[in-house]
C-alpha cells in the first residue's frame, strides 16, 4: 500500500497554566500526558498516525501505535520545538479524514457566518434571529472561559495536529462543541414552532451534525475529550436555562425602545472587558466577530420590525415548506450567492476603512500585524467591520432581493 504524507507545523503554545507547587506541576505534566495519548489513540482507531521516524542511517522507522511514556513525550516535544521542526503525519482511512476535516470546519465562525444569513434570506428571519443570539451568547462564555481557565490543548506529539490557526488558543472548553450543540438544538426547538416537519428527523440530524463536529475536534487534535465534554454540558446548560424565556427576550429585543442600544453598548462593552493575556490569541478577535455580528443583526431586526417589514412567513404557524424542485433550488442557490457576495464587498469596504482611520489615529501602518493585534486597535475595527456586516444581513439583502425579484 503507498503510503501519503501531510505535512503539519507544530507550535507550542505561548504559555501553559501556571502550577505553584513543583509537585502539582508534575502530576498535571503526567495527567496531561495521558489525556494526549486518548487523543492520539483515537486519532490512530480512525487511521491518522504520526509519520514513520527516519534513523540516522536513513532507514524508515515504521510508527506502532505503541504506549508512549509521559517522559518521551515530553522530550520528544522539546526536541521538535527547540529545533523549529515539522511534523509529518500519515492518513490511512481518508473517507474518515475528509469526514472529520469537514465536520470540523461546520463549527468554525466562517461557516456560521455564511449559514445563517443563508437561514436568513431562503427560510425564516425569526430563526436566524433567534440562532445569532445563542451563537453570540455560548461562544462568548466558551472563550472566556478558555483564557480564564487557561488549560492547555493535547501536546504534540503523541498527538497529531491538523490545524495551526488556534495554536495559541487554551482548550478547556471545545467552543466548536458548545456551538455545534447550541445552534443544532436551538434550531431544532425554534424549528417546530415555525416550520412542518418531522421532529424524529430533526432530532436524529442534529444528534449526528453535532456528533460529528464534537468527534472531529478530537480527530483534528485540537481538544481532549474532556474539553469536548465540557463544552457539550455547558451548551446544553445554556440552553436549558434561556429555553424557558425566548419568548421574552423576543418581545424585549424587537418591541423595546433600549434594544438598539443596549445591542451596541453592551457587547462592545464585553469585548473591552475581554480576560488579557500575557502572549496573542486569536480568541478576543473572533470572540469580538461574533459579538459585532450579532449586535448589528439585533439592530438591524429591531428596526425591520419598527417598519413593519420583516421579511417573515406570514403563517400561519407552522407553515408548509415549498416542494423542492429545480426552480426552488436555483433560486436559494441564487440568493445565497447574491447575499454572500454583498457581504463580501461590505467586509472588505467596512475593513479597509475602519482599520485605516484606526491606525492613523494611532500613528501606525495599516499593514503592520503587530499593531492591528493591539487591543485599541483590533476590538474597533472588528467591531466596527462586522457590525456593518450584521445590519447589511438583516436590513439590505432581503430588500435588495425584492428589487430584483429574488423574493
Amino acid at each position: 500500500m503507498n503510503k501519503m504524507y501531510l505535512c503539519a507545523s507544530v507550535y507550542p503554545l505561548a504559555r501553559v497554566a501556571r502550577i505553584k507547587r513543583g509537585s502539582a506541576y508534575s502530576e498535571v505534566g503526567v495527567a496531561g500526558s495521558s489525556v494526549s495519548n486518548l487523543v492520539a489513540t483515537f486519532q490512530q482507531a480512525c487511521g491518522l498516525y504520526p509519520a514513520p521516524e527516519t534513523t540516522e542511517t536513513g532507514q524508515v522507522r515504521e510508527h506502532e501505535p505503541s504506549n508512549l511514556t509521559a517522559s518521551k513525550v515530553h522530550h520528544r516535544k522539546g526536541d521538535l520545538v527547540a529545533n523549529g521542526r515539522s511534523t509529518q503525519y500519515e492518513v490511512r482511512n481518508w473517507p474518515l479524514y475528509f469526514l472529520f476535516v469537514v465536520s470540523a470546519a461546520l463549527g468554525s465562525e466562517v461557516f456560521y457566518i455564511s449559514f445563517l444569513p443563508c437561514i436568513h434570506w431562503n427560510l425564516d428571519p425569526f430563526l436566524c434571529r433567534r440562532l445569532v443570539n445563542m451563537w453570540a451568547v455560548v461562544m462568548y462564555i466558551g472563550q472566556v472561559m478558555k483564557d480564564i481557565l487557561k488549560l492547555p490543548r493535547p501536546t504534540v506529539p503523541p498527538v497529531v495536529k491538523l490545524e495551526q490557526r488556534v495554536h495559541a488558543e487554551y482548550g478547556m472548553p471545545s467552543t466548536h462543541a458548545m456551538g455545534a450543540i447550541a445552534i443544532s438544538f436551538t434550531l431544532l426547538f425554534s424549528a417546530q414552532e415555525r416550520v412542518q416537519f418531522t421532529f424524529e428527523v430533526g432530532l436524529v440530524l442534529a444528534v449526528v451534525l453535532s456528533g460529528l463536529v464534537c468527534l472531529s475536534r478530537l480527530y483534528t487534535g485540537m481538544h481532549s475529550a474532556l474539553d469536548v465534554i465540557c463544552g457539550i454540558l455547558i451548551s446544553a446548560l445554556i440552553l436549558g436555562i434561556i429555553y424557558p424565556h425566548w419568548s421574552i427576550l423576543d418581545s424585549l429585543q424587537l418591541n423595546s425602545p433600549l434594544s438598539p442600544a443596549v445591542a451596541l453598548a453592551l457587547p462592545l462593552y464585553l469585548c473591552y472587558k475581554y480576560p488579557e493575556l500575557d502572549h496573542y490569541s486569536t480568541t478576543r478577535g473572533d470572540t469580538t466577530i461574533i459579538m459585532a455580528v450579532s449586535a448589528g443583526c439585533s439592530v438591524g431586526y429591531w428596526v425591520n420590525h419598527q417598519l413593519g417589514q420583516t421579511f417573515e412567513p406570514t403563517g400561519p404557524f407552522p407553515v408548509t415548506l415549498p416542494p423542492m424542485n429545480a426552480v426552488t433550488f436555483a433560486l436559494g442557490v441564487t440568493r445565497f450567492g447574491v447575499g454572500l457576495a454583498i457581504l463580501v464587498l461590505t467586509r472588505q469596504t467596512a475593513k479597509w476603512v475602519s482599520l485605516r482611520l484606526l491606525c492613523r489615529c494611532y500613528g501606525v501602518a495599516h499593514s503592520d500585524i503587530v499593531a492591528r493585534q493591539r487591543k485599541e486597535i483590533e476590538v474597533p475595527y472588528k467591531f466596527s467591520t462586522y457590525l456593518v456586516i450584521g445590519l447589511v444581513n438583516s436590513m439590505a439583502v432581503c430588500r435588495v432581493f425584492s428589487l430584483v425579484r429574488l423574493l
